[in-house]
């Protein structure tokens, strides 16, 4: 990550160079996310160099999965390219950043949630910018304001077996695995799709990796049958401690993001999950203190032993005497006895 940062002024110049002279090769629209309510909708993509990105399988061997890590963080993203989204027959164009990312939003009162509801991105064909498709797509996640029940769900040691606070063994998980052979925490599907009642209400990935683990992270929720839903992930900051590894530093991101998913729901309350490695607990009950009424349950693994004084500081926090406990549980099955307990799954 870090190295990205520091290349980032040659690898902007070098791409905008490459684009003028036409010596840039195919260039593709990666969607990200698209979800919003019945009045508005949130979308982001970006726009890289085509690469050949090697499919995940349980077969393949450390080397494989190395060089493919090293494909998936040196891919060129293409800055100043020009992108026409459509959403509902409304078009908007935009230019991508200097990481090559596009982002923005639609207002659109009281459309009607659809089944096959869709956002098109069409890259605008210019000198130097050879599109590797016409047009790509992706379902937009819509559900309205008043909506009862959300999951807002960390995804690193939360359902992700990434050993976070151990640098070294979580960089080699990283680029010696890939989306079939990361292992999830067990039980993890089996209490998602119980919290979701099987897509009926929406699941909300928060997590403090990069951008670049996007395609990694989608696969490997498809193949461990994880619901699926709008993955919010960290957008690059100039500042060095909050780079220097995918994953840590600052969750400031995660709090506003949060945030976000707040006000776009306001009928909507939440599960939060996450896990004891790092700042989940002192978010949530941050949370919990300026949203009172919001959080229905809030679960927290407990990879790094909690102790009392921390326990009595996030209780100080939270100030509600009507919020719901904060559950430490070593196991997921432990997260779904209480949840059967309270009725928040069958």
């Amino acid at each position: 990550m870090i190295l990205r940062f520091l290349t980032l002024p040659v690898r902007y110049a070098f791409a905008r160079l490459k684009k003028r002279i036409g010596k840039l090769d195919t260039v593709k629209v990666e969607p990200l996310y698209a979800f919003g309510n019945q009045e508005k909708m949130f979308f982001k993509a970006r726009v890289v160099e085509s690469y050949r990105q090697s499919k995940p399988s349980a077969r393949k061997t450390y080397l494989q999965n190395i060089l493919a890590a090293l494909r998936r963080y040196a891919g060129s993203s293409v800055p100043g390219a020009r992108v026409e989204v459509t959403y509902a027959q409304v078009k908007k164009k935009l230019k991508s950043d200097e990481e090559g990312i596009i982002d923005g939003d639609f207002e659109l009162p009281n459309l009607p949630p659809e089944q096959n509801d869709h956002i098109y991105f069409r890259l605008v064909p210019e000198e130097g910018v050879r599109p590797e498709r016409e047009q790509v797509k992706i379902k937009v996640s819509r559900f309205d304001t008043q909506h009862p029940r959300g999951v807002i769900s960390d995804i690193d040691d939360t359902i992700l077996i990434s050993h976070a606070t151990r640098t070294g063994k979580k960089f080699w998980l990283s680029v010696s695995k890939n989306a079939y052979t990361r292992r999830p925490f067990p039980g993890v599907s089996r209490f998602y799709e119980a919290l979701s009642e099987k897509g009926k209400h929406p699941v909300f990935y928060v997590s403090s990796s990069d951008w670049n683990l996007y395609d990694m992270i989608r696969d490997f929720l498809n193949y461990r049958k994880i619901p699926l839903g709008p993955v919010l992930l960290k957008d690059l900051h100039v500042d060095l401690r909050n780079i220097w590894k995918s994953g840590g530093g600052s969750h400031q991101h995660k709090l506003e993001k949060i945030e976000m998913l707040l006000d776009l729901y306001p009928g909507m309350k939440f599960i939060l999950i996450g896990d004891s490695g790092q700042h989940d607990p002192e978010l949530y009950a941050e949370i919990m203190s300026s949203h009172p009424a919001r959080v229905i349950a809030v679960y927290i693994r407990e990879i790094k032993t909690i102790s009392d004084q921390r326990r009595k500081l996030l209780q100080a926090r939270i100030n509600d005497p009507g919020a719901p406990d904060v559950i430490f549980v070593e196991t997921t099955e432990q997260a779904m006895e209480h949840a059967r307990k309270h009725k928040l799954i069958d």
